[in-house]
C-alpha cells in the first residue's frame, strides 16, 4: 500500500489525517515542519505528499519548490490541504508545481477520492509499474540535474547476468520477483550507505541506475552485491544451488547448463574528466556494465585511459557502440573521452554476451 506523507503543523488535524488514512489502508508518516517535510522526502520518496502551506520555517511553497527541483522527489504527487482558499494563493501552488489543491475544510470522502486519482495518475505516468521505482524518464532527468552541478558524481549501473536463462526455466513470474529483489535491494542500501538524495531509477527489464557520488559508490556497489547474494539463493531449487548452474535449453533447442544469475555493476564518475551530454554518459555507462560482465574477479577497475585492471587478460574485449544499450540509454556519443570507472561483478558473463542472453 502507498506510504503517504502529512505536513501539518496542527498537531490535531495531523493526527485526524493519520488516522483517517491508516484506515484506507496507506503507511503514513506526520512532520510538523517545512524542513522535515523535504529532508524526509528525500529520504524515503513517498508515493504521496499531503501538504499544508503556513508551516513554520519555510512554508508549504518553498517545500514545493525546493521538491520539484530535484529529480528524486520531482515526480511525487503534491496534495495542498490549506485553510487559503484565496485564488492567489491556488494560482502560485499550481504554479510551482502542486497536482491538487483542497481548502479547509475538508470533505473526508472528497479528499480520499483526490488522493486515490493522484496515485493512480503518477502510478500510470511516472513509475515503473513492477517495483514503482522512477522509469527511464525519470532516469534521463536525474543524469541531466547532475550534468548541470558541479559536484562530483557517480552513476552506477546495474544489470543481471543470465536472467534470460533463468526466467525460460522459473518463469517469468519469478524473473519479475528477481527484479523486485534488485530493486528493493538498491533502495534499502542507498538509505543505509548512501546520502540522503541519491537517486534510484529503474530504466526497465532487470537494468537499474544509482546516482550518487564517488566516496559512496564502492561502498554501495559492494553491499548490494553482497545483500544479492545472500537473498537471492531463495529463489533456487535445491539442486541447481548445489550444482551452481541451472540446466535449460539454448536458442537451438540443445541443452545447456546456465550460471546462476549474477548482478554486474558499471560506474561512471566525473571526477578525472566531465562528460558533456547525457549522451556520453550512456555511452560510458553501457561500456562499464559491458566489461564488468567480462570480468572474472569481483571489483576491475578501469582507469582514464580505458587500461583494464585485475581483469582476465581473455576477456579484455573492447567495447563496441553497437553492443546492447538500455532503453533510456538508446542514444550514446561514439567519443573517447576520458574517465574513471570501477565495476563490480558476480560471476563471469562472457558466454551470456555471446549468445545475447541480456
Amino acid at each position: 500500500m502507498a506510504n503517504i506523507l502529512v505536513v501539518e503543523d496542527e498537531r490535531l488535524i495531523a493526527g485526524l489525517l493519520k488516522e483517517t488514512l491508516e484506515i484506507e489502508g496507506y503507511q503514513v508518516v506526520t512532520v510538523l515542519n517545512g524542513e522535515d517535510a523535504v529532508q524526509y522526502a528525500l529520504r524515503e520518496t513517498p508515493h504521496l505528499i499531503v501538504l499544508d502551506l503556513m508551516l513554520p520555517g519555510i512554508d508549504g511553497y518553498e517545500v514545493v519548490q525546493r521538491l520539484r527541483n530535484h529529480p528524486k522527489t520531482m515526480h511525487i504527487p503534491i496534495l495542498v490541504l490549506s485553510a487559503l482558499g484565496g485564488a492567489a494563493n491556488k494560482v502560485r501552488a499550481f504554479e510551482l508545481g502542486v497536482d491538487d489543491y483542497v481548502t479547509k475544510p475538508f470533505n473526508t470522502d472528497e479528499l480520499l477520492a483526490r488522493i486515490r486519482s493522484q496515485l493512480r495518475r503518477v502510478q500510470q505516468n511516472f513509475l515503473s509499474p513492477l517495483i514503482g521505482l522512477p522509469g527511464g524518464l525519470q532516469v534521463e532527468l536525474a543524469i541531466k540535474h547532475k550534468l548541470n552541478s558541479l559536484d562530483p558524481w557517480s552513476i552506477l549501473y546495474l544489470d543481471l547476468d543470465n536472467f534470460k536463462a533463468f526466467n525460460d526455466v522459473y518463469g517469468f513470474l519469478t524473473g519479475n520477483n528477481i527484479i523486485r529483489l534488485v530493486g528493493r535491494i538498491c533502495q534499502q542500501m542507498v538509505r543505509e550507505y548512501g546520502n540522503i538524495d541519491d537517486f534510484v531509477g529503474h530504466i526497465g527489464g532487470d537494468d537499474f541506475v544509482i546516482v550518487t557520488t564517488p566516496d559512496h559508490a564502492k561502498p554501495l556497489c559492494m553491499q548490494i552485491i553482497d545483500c544479492y547474494k545472500k537473498e537471492s539463493i531463495a529463489f533456487y531449487h535445491a539442486q541447481d544451488l548445489e550444482r551452481g548452474s541451472i540446466s535449460g535449453i539454448d536458442r537451438k533447442g540443445r541443452p545447456y547448463q546456465f550460471p546462476l544469475v549474477s548482478l554486474s555493476i558499471g560506474v561512471v564518475s566525473n571526477q578525472i574528466r566531465r562528460p558533456h551530454s547525457i549522451q556520453e554518459v550512456s555511452y560510458l555507462a553501457a561500456e562499464a556494465k559491458y566489461h564488468a560482465k567480462q570480468s572474472t574477479s569481483n571489483i576491475c577497475y578501469i582507469s582514464s585511459h580505458r587500461e583494464i585492471v585485475h581483469q582476465d587478460p581473455a576477456h579484455a574485449t573492447r567495447f563496441s557502440p553497437s553492443s546492447h544499450l538500455p532503453p533510456s540509454f538508446s542514444l550514446f556519443a561514439p567519443g573517447h573521452a576520458q574517465h574513471d570507472v570501477f565495476h563490480v561483478v558476480e560471476e563471469d558473463a562472457l558466454s551470456e554476451y555471446e549468445q545475447g542472453v541480456l
